[in-house]
């Protein structure tokens, strides 16, 4: 005989079974059958199995409480029943401890642990994950109890945590869900993809930090080479071209052009 929803219903309110409300007299016995046998005693696997059986119907049960998450509800059977098998390998009898007074903690403890192992869709620290849920189960019971969306002072003094604690947490949690880059964001024609939306690197932030240091560097060249390197470089004129302008002969430039490269070369390396 194994257990009925209601019984379990009865299990999840209160905390613990009430003794006209177990799963099966069979069940508890057992655990207790279990429990007197020698570890590797043959018939130790096949009590296993059965009482794995007959508590069954709990761990779906308490499964189905947290479907409509996210989670293949299908995920969640099996994340419970891995907990009703570590609850009934790690019961101990002699504590007199009801089994569903433990097992349901262990089972419940299982199902945190797959979401907050397997739903983050960016991996975070597990404190903060943790703390995540601390903090969406303090808001859901201060909003009942104050009648009102609590304030992140509620929320630090019902956990007992400071106030920079528990924005950390929300800061997390903002990780359990990512958006696609290719969400459509505007609308009409205006319409595009948020990763359109996102800055490129732009080369010219290198270059100011050259630019500052090179006012200093071209003023300690002479006139001439100030005026052809002017020409050369913001004019984009050519060496004939200058030529012409400064009075000289082309290759004149061009030597002029090389040694005030070179000056400049010299103070910029010894800036940098």
């Amino acid at each position: 005989m194994t257990a009925t929803i209601e019984q379990t219903e009865t299990v999840t309110r209160s905390g613990s079974m009430p003794t006209d409300a177990k799963p099966a007299d069979s069940a508890a016995e057992l655990l207790d059958a279990m429990a007197a046998l020698p570890a590797g005693h043959p018939s130790r696997p096949a009590l296993r199995d059965r009482a794995i059986e007959a508590w069954l119907p709990l761990a779906q049960h308490l499964a189905h409480r947290y479907s409509g998450r996210g989670e293949p509800t299908d995920d969640l059977m099996q994340t419970a029943a891995v907990g009703l098998i570590k609850a009934v390998d790690k019961f101990d009898p002699s504590r007199g401890v009801d089994f569903a007074g433990y097992a349901i903690p262990t089972i419940i403890g299982e199902l945190k642990r797959h979401f907050r192992d397997r739903t983050w869709d960016i991996r975070v620290p597990r404190r903060l994950q943790e703390l995540r849920l601390s903090i969406s189960e303090a808001n859901s019971t201060l909003l009942q109890s104050l009648g009102r969306s609590p304030t992140v002072a509620d929320i630090a003094a019902h956990l007992k945590l400071t106030e920079e604690e528990v924005l950390e947490g929300l800061e997390g949690a903002r990780a359990y869900n990512a958006v696609s880059l290719s969400t459509p964001t505007g609308d009409g024609e205006r319409a595009t993809e948020l990763g359109d939306m996102l800055g490129g690197e732009d080369g010219e932030f290198e270059l100011a930090e050259l630019r500052v240091a090179l006012g200093p560097a071209l003023s300690t060249l002479d006139e001439r080479e100030q005026k052809i390197l002017t020409l050369r470089f913001y004019g984009n004129l050519t060496q004939s071209q200058i030529a012409e302008q400064v009075g000289v002969s082309q290759m004149h430039v061009s030597r002029l052009l090389a040694r005030a490269l070179v000056k400049l070369r010299g103070q910029l390396s010894d800036t940098y």
